[in-house]
């Protein structure tokens, strides 16, 4: 039995359905409308009625090492050349840019868990897999080829378990299937892939329990030429340009930052790729980067390539998002040496810190030194000016900030002795 359980307006949201005792996420394809206008309130703990998204308990993925998994059976239906070579890279080129701030996987740093993980840009690609098995009986009746979530279920189980592979919070299979290889959530087939007579989804993410273990999984299947991306933007000029567009980019953030659909979601249960697919250009994707080689807008460079997706939301800046922007932090001093000088100044002080750049300016208890020199982002020397005898907070002023003062800073001025 499916139920549709949350989300949003019909113009922007995906629908969390509830299936044979699982919760799954999906991202509606262009201009579907929600088969159901009676909305319930997501359950759980730290609901909320704002716009941002609130925490409701969960875990989030602290690290993500991400599979490409090729459904391809013998005499199956053939990928389109360069296709799995493009969704490959997109993996790899996350893994090469992991950790700093070029896309949108750094806006998800900056949610958590009760456990205090945080969904950091830690992303691994785990490789390409092959699947060999045949395809099972049609489970629904939507297109010639059309498989169960159920279906699809037992096979990633089988192929993971099988395989020896991992399954826990820091592992996600994203399931990929060639052109005419559909699916739907149910034998029923009221909501399904794209390339069916009922098309609802594009992707979807959820995860199975197995045992003690949990697997996360999304299903992506082949979009290209269909209502999921833009059908304009395709800056690599190949089909995988779709299905990253159209699916693995939403599907992937938010397994990230709510992986068994408990972490992260609004009062309305949108979670954070959800709130950014509105179909509007300005808010979805943001401003345009530059035009790729075929003409086409690409608004994420990663290891140096070019892409076109959806952005996400950020509770830091109540908005969508296509990287985090990471301010400056403003300089510290942990260590100054000497300590001590004449005060009639014109002591050489080398200040060790943190977050020192240029320019910078060097107080001595108010009063600025009249020379400094940056010598790295953790040492600044500078000549102490004249002062009153006692002891005075060394502050560096950069364009971040202002040092805190503390007892590491201090400087004492001594009385000169006078010469016989």
């Amino acid at each position: 039995m499916l139920t549709l359980v949350a989300l949003g307006s019909v113009n922007a949201s995906a629908l969390i359905v509830r299936l044979h005792g699982k919760a799954l996420s999906y991202e509606p394809v262009r201009g579907a409308e929600p088969a159901m206008r009676a909305f319930t309130q997501p359950q759980g703990k730290g609901g909320s009625s704002s716009k941002q998204v609130a925490y409701h308990g969960g875990p989030v993925m602290s690290s993500n090492t991400d599979y490409a998994l090729y459904w391809d059976p013998t005499g199956g239906a053939a990928y389109p050349s360069g296709y799995e070579l493009g969704l490959d890279r997109y993996f790899e080129d996350l893994t090469h840019d992991s950790g700093g701030n070029q896309n949108t996987d750094s806006v998800l740093t900056q949610y958590s868990d009760e456990a205090g993980e945080f969904a950091n840009y830690d992303v691994h690609f785990g490789g390409a897999l092959s699947d060999t098995d045949p395809y099972p009986a049609n489970g629904c009746s939507a297109a010639p080829i059309c498989l169960t979530d159920e279906q699809l279920r037992a096979e990633l189980k089988a192929y993971v378990e099988a395989h020896e592979l991992p399954m826990d919070l820091q592992h996600e299979y994203f399931l990929l299937t060639p052109p005419g290889v559909e699916s739907c959530f149910e034998a029923a087939g009221h909501s399904c892939s794209a390339g069916t007579k009922h098309p609802g989804y594009c992707a979807y993410h959820g995860s199975i329990s197995a045992g003690k273990a949990v697997l996360i999984y999304a299903n992506d299947p082949y979009v290209d030429g269909m209502n999921c991306d833009t059908g304009e933007e395709h800056p690599n000029d190949n089909p995988s340009d779709a299905t990253i567009g159209g699916g693995l980019a939403h599907e992937h953030s938010e397994s990230v930052t709510d992986p068994e659909l408990n972490a992260w979601y609004d009062s309305r249960g949108n979670e954070v790729g959800d709130k950014c697919r509105t179909f509007v250009q300005a808010s979805e994707f943001g401003e345009p980067l530059g035009k790729a080689p075929d003409g086409s807008n690409y608004n994420q460079l990663i290891d140096g390539d070019l892409y076109w997706y959806q952005q996400e939301w950020s509770n830091e800046t109540s908005a969508c998002a296509q990287r985090l922007a990471k301010l400056p932090k403003p300089p510290t001093v942990t260590r100054v040496s000497p300590k001590s000088g004449p005060a009639a100044g014109g002591t050489v002080v080398t200040i060790t810190g943190t977050s020192f750049s240029t320019p910078a300016t060097v107080d001595f208890g108010g009063t600025a030194s009249p020379e400094v020199t940056v010598n790295s982002a953790t040492s600044i020397t500078a000549v102490a000016p004249a002062g009153a005898v006692g002891r005075v907070d060394i502050v560096v002023t950069t364009t971040a900030g202002t040092s805190a003062t503390s007892a590491k800073d201090r400087f004492k001025y001594k009385k000169q002795k006078q010469k016989r």
